[in-house]
């Protein structure tokens, strides 16, 4: 993997969404009270306009807690096929704003939110409902420069020779970029 310098910032953000696009899900690492870390699925709703990510939880979860006593996360995405990630490390924020919710709502997470009556139904109102907003303040993924079957290749050649295979080109953005 080499790194390349010569990548401006905007072309940066392009990869780094096209990369998050493509891989939908992230693995959100946050500081329990106790000092140890805990991982978990999240999908990413939406992006702000630099590098920051959103994602809906339930107001009555342990990540809230753990946000709310500690707000810096860990992001991380990984795409199998391709061999490409991202690691984004930033700065967690609860939201209850209704405004915000009704713009990103999506009815697939009235299967996370099941219909308890009332309002409690997963619908935009719900108040069980919370965005996570994380706000980057470093980025750093790896693009990769092969199509599969040359990265598979590269990859047996580093087994066969004991070399490092080149899947990529490693890339960061930096709180300054942000």
């Amino acid at each position: 993997m080499s790194t390349h310098s010569a990548t401006t910032t905007p072309e940066k953000l392009d990869e780094l969404y096209e990369l998050i696009d493509g891989m939908e899900t992230a693995l959100m690492t946050t500081r329990r009270p106790d000092g140890t870390m805990v991982t978990r699925p999240m999908a990413t709703q939406d992006r702000g306009p630099l590098a920051d990510l959103w994602f809906v939880t339930s107001i009555d979860t342990h990540k809230v807690e753990e946000i709310e006593a500690d707000p810096h996360v860990c992001l991380g995405y990984y795409n199998d096929s391709t061999k490409e990630w991202v690691s984004v490390s930033g700065k967690a924020t609860i939201s209850q704003d209704r405004d915000k919710i009704r713009e990103l709502h999506k009815p697939d997470w009235e299967m996370w939110f099941p219909n308890e009556g009332g309002n409690r139904d997963g619908g935009p109102d719900d108040p069980r409902l919370a965005l996570i907003f994380v706000e980057a303040l470093s980025v750093h993924y790896m693009k990769a420069k092969h199509s599969k079957p040359v990265a598979l290749f590269e990859i047996a050649k580093g087994m066969m020779t004991g070399s490092r295979p080149d899947l990529g080109r490693e890339e960061e953005l930096s709180r300054a970029e942000l």
